[in-house]
């Protein structure tokens, strides 16, 4: 670990950053044109504390998942996220391997997108990173881990989840939710992640099990879901999909359909973030699906 290099760009990079660019406002007292400590904290979920001592070389070795939100929250490129890694004496997530860190430039189309609900999520469904609005819509789903990662095995050994959706199209979401499974498999045959998570929700569901045999195959495109939030009841969504070229990560932006959902996704964004009770829209069932 180069301790002295890595405080000094982790400093360089958070000095380089407008508030503006990840969603922050300048205000009226700011004295400098980078990021402050605090919120490079809040971004990266860890504490100031530890970002403090990052940048005056007295940290512990961070772990990959932390170096992940770092460069997440510092909107780092792809070879400077490498960088990051390197300096930490870590191996970067090679760039063809499972998805687990968001494609900077996906990042920054989340900032883009502003009060447009937009996530990042790899072809297994995992969620990779989310906008604001996306939180406020769907709750947090990149806190998940295990196999509770993926939205194929939350949708169908989490009943609750289903709370997310009205019942009457909730058996179009599981044949949608296998069918894109299904191409993912085709594509990646030999990949040991793919192969264990379709075994494992071969075993835990007979619903999965039951359209799995079926063989259909159909690639996540656009789509039109009403969700169902616990705050502000139904919301009709039109839901458009873009793919990077290795179609291992896709940007997935949700905008209303109609002027009600128009309607409840501005209440949604006054009234902010709450925990959302379990199964209801923060489950994972919605957004993503």
């Amino acid at each position: 670990m180069q301790r002295d290099e890595l405080a000094d760009f982790l400093r360089r990079r958070r000095e380089a950053i407008r508030p503006a660019e990840v969603g922050i406002s300048d205000g009226p007292r700011r004295r400098t044109s980078g990021l402050r400590r605090e919120e490079v904290a809040m971004l990266a979920g860890m504490s100031v504390d530890y970002v403090v001592r990052l940048e005056q070389s007295r940290s512990s070795q961070p772990s990959p998942q932390l170096l992940g939100a770092l460069a997440r929250a510092l909107r780092l490129s792809d070879d400077e996220r490498d960088h990051l890694f390197h300096l930490a004496g870590h191996r970067p997530p090679p760039a063809d391997g499972p998805a687990g860190q968001a494609r900077a430039g996906l990042v920054r189309m989340l900032d883009l997108l502003g009060d447009t609900p937009a996530l990042v999520l790899s072809d297994l469904g995992e969620t990779l990173a989310q906008n604001r609005m996306s939180v406020l819509l769907a709750g947090d789903q990149t806190r998940f881990t295990g196999d509770r990662r993926y939205l194929a095995h939350r949708w169908f050994t989490e009943p609750a989840i289903r709370a997310g959706y009205p019942p009457e199209e909730q058996a179009h979401r599981d044949r949608q939710v296998v069918a894109d499974l299904r191409a993912v498999a085709g594509r990646r045959s030999a990949d040991p992640v793919v192969g264990g998570l379709v075994d494992r929700l071969r075993a835990a569901s007979p619903a999965f099990r039951a359209l799995w045999a079926e063989h259909e195959v159909a690639v996540r495109r656009a789509d039109r879901k009403a969700l169902l939030h616990p705050r502000v009841g139904r919301l009709l969504m039109d839901c458009e999909t873009l793919v990077t070229p290795d179609q291992r990560q896709l940007l997935l932006v949700l905008t209303p359909a109609d002027a009600e959902a128009r309607e409840r996704l501005a209440l949604l964004r006054v009234l902010g973030v709450e925990e959302f009770p379990t199964g209801a829209s923060g489950g994972g069932g919605t957004a993503g699906a």
